[in-house]
């Protein structure tokens, strides 16, 4: 039998599966983790084997197929690995509270942190279909942007601050249809501000 493993690989949660709980099970990420973001790993290294795109890092990957439609298939699959990393990274057991130049700069963008807490939600309901709603730094301000499928702004040069999952395998399992309860409660009880800075920061 090969047991081969390819160049990308399946990065460690940030902590364990039920640490969320119970905004969010141990079962939903037993589920999303390590069926989901498995299969977007294990696809990418079936779709690059052999080809230049198996020695690059996951962001050229991304950049370099994110415009080429005969190579979205890799595309999105190299984006919803990089999506759930940085996703799981967005997050935190007990959360926390943005300090300094970046609650500064959410102060002048959004006016407080409930308000963008409140706009990030919103947009993230907004978003029809599959998707993601990020904050994201991009010539000189805060803005919050909403993306379909595996499109991220990272794609764009823009940098992205945190992210939320708005595809119902995120939610499902705990929270049904109910995609406005679970986006306010990652916002409200889990989003890792400390990561937004350093990624502010960068």
């Amino acid at each position: 039998m090969n047991t081969k493993t390819g160049p990308f690989t399946l990065p460690p949660l940030p902590y364990a599966d039920n640490a969320l709980a119970p905004t969010i099970s141990s079962n939903t990420m037993s589920f999303h983790y390590g069926k989901h973001h498995k299969a977007y790993v294990d696809k990418l290294n079936e779709l690059t084997a052999g080809t230049p795109f198996a020695d690059m890092s996951l962001e050229d990957v991304v950049k370099k197929t994110s415009n080429d439609d005969s190579k979205k298939p890799i595309f999105n699959n190299a984006a919803q690995i990089w999506n759930h990393t940085f996703f799981w990274s967005s997050m935190a057991p007990q959360g926390s509270a943005p300090t300094g130049p970046l609650l500064a700069a959410i102060q002048r963008d959004f006016g407080s942190v409930d308000a963008l807490k409140e706009l990030m939600a919103k947009e993230g309901v907004a978003q029809f279909g599959s998707g993601w709603v990020w904050l994201v730094a991009s010539g000189g301000k805060l803005t919050v942007e909403k993306t379909a499928n595996a499109v991220m702004p990272m794609a764009e040069g823009k940098q992205c601050l945190l992210t939320m999952d708005v595809w119902e395998h995120a939610y499902y399992l705990d929270y049904q249809n109910r995609r406005p309860d679970f986006l306010k409660a990652v916002a409200d009880k889990l989003l890792n501000w400390d990561f937004a800075a350093q990624n502010f920061a960068g």
